[in-house]
């Protein structure tokens, strides 16, 4: 039987924690967590209800190109959102590419502006 409990934070590799931050803070509308230390390089912590996404800004040791389409195929990160819609109008009021699921779920998926894949799932009830 398993200790574990719930994932406190998922990390991310970026590029420039600025650029980021503009996707995750702007379109997403994440609140940067100010009470991140000095960790020696750039990054932020960013709040979802009681967990985190830690942004590094560090060189990065995967490939960003040649990435499958759909991000359902690769490694990534799954959000539950209350509205896929609203998400949806944010993403296209940014330009940015996002696939519906291929399960049949409310759920889509895109990238960040580093190629990290992101799932978005629709919450019921």
């Amino acid at each position: 039987m398993s200790n574990i409990v719930s994932i406190n934070h998922v990390s991310l590799i970026v590029n420039d924690t600025s650029s980021a931050l503009d996707f995750y803070a702007q379109v997403l509308g994440l609140a940067v967590d100010e009470a991140r230390p000095d960790l020696g390089y750039p990054g932020a912590w960013l709040r979802i209800a009681g967990q985190q996404l830690h942004l590094l800004e560090l060189p990065n040791p995967d490939p960003v190109t040649d990435r499958p389409a759909h991000g359902g195929r690769d490694r990534h990160v799954a959000f539950n959102v209350n509205s896929l819609d609203e998400l949806v109008s944010r993403l296209e009021q940014q330009n940015i590419d996002y696939t519906l699921s291929r399960s049949g779920r409310r759920a889509l998926f895109c990238r960040d502006p580093d190629g990290n894949a992101l799932e978005f799932i629709e919450q019921t009830g």
